[in-house]
C-alpha cells in the first residue's frame, strides 16, 4: 500500500529524510542568519539539536541507512546529499567563515572544510549502531570535546 502513495522505496526515503531534516536545517539556517552568535553556542546547540532530535530518537536509522546503503544504492546517497549535506554544508561555511574574522577560530580549517563539524556526528551514528551495546559512548562529552578541538587556540 506505501507505493500508492510513494513511486519506489527511494521516493519514500527521500520524502522519509525531508521530514525528518527539515526541522534540524531550520534551526540552523537561523544560527546561520543570526550574526553574533558566536561559533561555540552554534556548536553546542547543533550538537545539542543532533542529540536530541536524532541520535535519541528513530531518525539515527535514516542516518545508518545512508551509510550501510548508500554504496549500493546511489539514489539513497544522493538523496541524502541533496537534501542536507548540500544545505548544511554552506550554512556551516557561513557561521565559520564569520567566527574566523572574529578570531574565534585557531585557523581557517572549519572554514575550508566545514565536514569537521559534521563529523562527529558521523562518528557517534556508526559507534551507536557497531559498538553501543559493548562501550556506549559519551556523546555529550565526545561532542563537546569536538567541539573544544575546533575553537582551540595554538598554545604559545
Amino acid at each position: 500500500t506505501l507505493y500508492l502513495y510513494f513511486k519506489d522505496k527511494e521516493t519514500l526515503f527521500e520524502e522519509l529524510l525531508r521530514g525528518a531534516v527539515s526541522p534540524i536545517l531550520a534551526g540552523v539556517t537561523a544560527l546561520a542568519e543570526a550574526p553574533d552568535v558566536p561559533f561555540a553556542q552554534v556548536l553546542d546547540t547543533l550538537y545539542g539539536f543532533f542529540e536530541r532530535e536524532v541520535l535519541a530518537t528513530d531518525r539515527k536509522l535514516l542516518l545508518r541507512l545512508v551509510l550501510t546503503e548508500g554504496p549500493r544504492f546511489p539514489r539513497i546517497a544522493d538523496a541524502h546529499y541533496r537534501n542536507v549535506v548540500s544545505r548544511m554544508l554552506p550554512l556551516i561555511e557561513k557561521v565559520a567563515k564569520r567566527a574566523a574574522e572574529r578570531g574565534e577560530l585557531a585557523s581557517d580549517a572549519v572554514v575550508r572544510f566545514p565536514q569537521l563539524v559534521a563529523e562527529p556526528i558521523v562518528t557517534t551514528i556508526i559507534w551507536d549502531a557497531l559498538f553501543s551495546k559493548i562501550e556506549p559512548l559519551d556523546v555529550s562529552g565526545f561532542l563537546r570535546a569536538h567541539r573544544d578541538m575546533l575553537l582551540a587556540k595554538p598554545r604559545g
